[in-house]
């Protein structure tokens, strides 16, 4: 067996550090009511960007108030009422928030039902500075989600603030999905999330960033966190009530220099054994 990814893309030297202001929108959002969202959005991004952010997060599917958890859909909400919830990605609220990431001049990370014929997804986009889609990302592992198609792929994506790559809520209890970003390059990790938070989960994250020698960044309605790859969180939310966490990330010898740098996966056969 050949191991592609056998050396760490992320304990590759980085030429010259790079350093970037980043914020959470640890913001509870409307249940169904995408327009008070986007509302709540433009409000809080703006004062995101005027505090010096150039990156900006929301959590998971802010945009409808995550109303394809089962929760939701026990008080009634049935299959046909979530697909009319869902947004493709050239609809008209998705390009208000690429208008919004083009006029702040930031990188806006939101998330959203997205809908693809009679399939959704429960998503994320990127928006860059000009505009542009920078990434995209689908949960891979749904629980409580009926109506959600699970996603495929763990992109990671180059910008000038280096190399990142997503995960969505349940995704990042999977020690394996964090290690494939990492494996492929990704210096931080955006995990916008919804459901469990604490300090089980503050452990989780802490490990996350830990293990893999990146940073983390988990964006939650109630939680948010920046942790260095030591270990370290570095930025966290105050607990009360919705507001706006920055930190400044510095992408510097510390990505890719953890225990992850002195893995031996030709041990690791049995990983990939069902």
């Amino acid at each position: 067996m050949k191991w592609l990814l056998a050396i760490p893309l992320a304990a590759v030297a980085l030429a010259g550090d790079v350093s970037f202001t980043i914020a959470g929108l640890s913001v509870l959002p409307e249940r169904g009511d995408k327009q008070a969202n986007l509302a709540k959005l433009e409000r809080y991004a703006h004062q995101a960007a005027a505090q010096g952010a150039q990156v900006v997060i929301t959590p998971e599917c802010f945009l409808d108030g995550y109303t394809g958890n089962d929760t939701i859909l026990d008080q009634g909400i049935d299959r046909e009422q979530y697909l009319a919830m869902g947004e493709t990605l050239d609809g008209p609220l998705l390009g208000r928030v690429r208008d919004l990431a083009r006029e702040l001049k930031i990188y806006l990370l939101v998330g959203y039902p997205e809908r693809r014929g009679r399939e959704m997804f429960n998503a994320l986009v990127i928006y860059g500075p000009d505009g542009s889609v920078i990434t995209r990302y689908s949960k891979t592992h749904i629980l409580d989600e009926r109506y959600n198609t699970q996603g495929s792929d763990f992109p990671v994506v180059a910008t000038p603030f280096g190399k990142w790559g997503s995960l969505i809520c349940y995704d990042r209890q999977f020690p394996e999905t964090a290690r494939i970003l990492a494996l492929k390059g990704a210096q931080i990790i955006l995990v916008p999330s919804y459901g469990a938070h604490g300090e089980m989960n503050d452990v989780m994250m802490r490990t996350r960033a830990y293990e893999n020698s990146v940073w983390v960044a988990f964006v939650h309605p109630k939680r948010c966190l920046f942790i260095d790859p030591r270990g370290n969180v570095i930025a966290k939310d105050s607990g009360e009530g919705d507001q706006i966490v920055t930190a400044q990330i510095k992408l510097d010898h510390r990505v890719g220099r953890g225990p992850i740098q002195n893995r031996r996966p030709e041990l690791y056969g049995d990983l990939v054994r069902k």
